[in-house]
């Protein structure tokens, strides 16, 4: 008899857990959009991105169409990679969530601004699906969006959603978010009257002054290097530069034009835990003017001899950047006139503590965008109308959206009990609100989801 029940068991175990199996829900479609259903062009190239719902499980062919307006491909404009027969073979990497190419105006061509081009989805390989935006229309101009939605990527590669390597800039009249790694700079000239040098806050990096001011002759030895450590409980406000932006408020003194007054720095340039690199990865720098100018003078802290890098200022942009490890100018933020706000990870506070915060979103002050909170007891998102600003009183605090837009304890995610109105540099208004950013409300943390629309187009 026990010989019999045994293999029945068994049967019934199996049976069992295959039926439980066949009970999970299969994953949704993966489905491939246009980020946005239109986009601008100012400059000499765009980038358009093809996004997936989640990463490609292998290599995915997606095949796009080009239809312009005015435009002659070859003539007027090219494309990276190029197109055959007006259309642009693209491959979505195994692992990746999206792909992107480029439109690149031709050198001297000279356009009237009612020029366009229609790309359309024509295909892409199973399993992925086409989803909603089958097209998206770029003009050869700026344009006033009506609003759309999208999802950030705040992700380099494999890093935690919560400590994003990403910061992402977004320019709501024009459709367009530009994510800049985080890591890949360590200062930044203002462009502006003043002569003042950021460190990199979303870096989570710190410095101190060494009351010398020359270079070579700074080593270890001049300061307690366990002093730089930021993050975690350690560390004072006097290590970063002002979270709501005050260039007057920057660890790194105005820039002297006597250059015997300019003296050296030196810099852990990540931090966040708390801990502090190595000496022979700290950096010491010093900054002097040169005519209207920077010239940067930087070493590592065991080093005798230091390089230069000479900086000019472009006002056109609120910060031009440099990376240390690089010896180099590299590009972070957009133009001055063309992002609106910048989310991403940094150094903020809790209270009297600073504290290393993650979706942090903050305004381009300098370049005068403006933002409100709207709690929704006094009016809904989707009723809030052109009629209802009379009563708003916009600010111009870079930390105005902040961290409030979400909650990271308790009922974790996005509040719903808000919206914000953002008045861009131009005068456009928008009305924003956070979809998703974590598991808990259907997201993904470091790709968090919002929609926009406009409220009041500018005079």
């Amino acid at each position: 008899m026990n010989k019999l029940i045994k293999p029945l068991l068994v049967f019934a175990f199996l049976g069992i857990f295959s039926a439980c199996k066949d009970d999970e829900p299969p994953l949704p479609d993966n489905l491939a959009a246009f980020e946005s259903t239109a986009q601008g062009f100012e400059g000499e190239q765009v980038e358009v991105k093809v996004v997936l719902s989640r990463a490609a499980e292998a290599a995915t062919p997606i095949s796009v169409s080009l239809t312009p307006t005015n435009l002659t491909y070859g003539t007027e404009f090219t494309t990276e990679p190029a197109a055959t027969n007006n259309a642009l073979a693209l491959t979505v990497p195994a692992g990746a969530t999206g792909v992107s190419f480029k439109i690149l105006k031709k050198t001297g061509v000279l356009l009237d601004g009612d020029e366009s081009i229609q790309f359309k989805i024509a295909s892409v390989a199973s399993p992925v699906l086409i989803g909603a935006n089958t097209e998206t229309k770029l003009s050869f101009k700026a344009i006033i969006s009506d609003g759309t939605a999208l999802q950030l990527n705040g992700l380099v590669g494999t890093e935690s959603g919560a400590s994003a390597g990403n910061s992402v800039f977004l320019d709501l009249s024009a459709n367009t978010q530009i994510p800049a790694a985080r890591d890949s700079w360590d200062l930044g000239f203002n462009s502006g009257a003043e002569f003042r040098v950021i460190i990199n806050n979303t870096n989570v990096a710190s410095a101190i002054e060494v009351n010398k001011n020359d270079i070579n002759a700074v080593t270890a030895a001049d300061l307690d290097i366990t002093k730089l450590g930021l993050g975690q409980g350690a560390g004072t406000f006097a290590l970063f530069d002002d979270v709501t932006g005050d260039l007057t408020k920057t660890v790194i003194k105005e820039v002297s034009a006597t250059d015997a007054d300019n003296k050296v720095y030196v810099i852990n340039r990540a931090g966040g835990t708390g801990a502090v690199l190595p000496a022979d990865q700290l950096y010491k720098v010093r900054v002097l003017r040169k005519g209207t100018g920077y010239t940067l003078q930087y070493a590592k802290l065991t080093e005798t001899t230091f390089k230069t890098l000479d900086v000019t200022k472009d006002a056109s942009f609120n910060f031009q950047f440099a990376s240390l490890v690089k010896g180099t100018a590299v590009s972070v933020e957009p133009a001055k006139g063309r992002w609106d706000i910048v989310w991403g990870y940094s150094i903020y506070f809790t209270g009297t503590t600073p504290y290393a915060f993650s979706d942090l979103v903050f305004l381009n002050k300098y370049a005068g965008v403006t933002a409100a909170e709207v709690l929704t007891s006094t009016s809904t998102y989707d009723a809030f109308a052109e009629s209802n600003l009379a009563t708003i009183t916009f600010s111009a605090d870079r930390d105005v959206i902040g961290s409030k837009w979400r909650a990271t304890t308790g009922t974790v995610g996005v509040k719903t009990d808000r919206f914000y109105l953002i008045k861009d540099s131009s005068g456009n208004v928008y009305k924003l609100r956070f979809i998703s950013f974590h598991a808990s409300d259907s997201g993904e943390r470091g790709k968090p989801k919002l929609e926009y629309k406009l409220v009041k187009k500018a005079a």
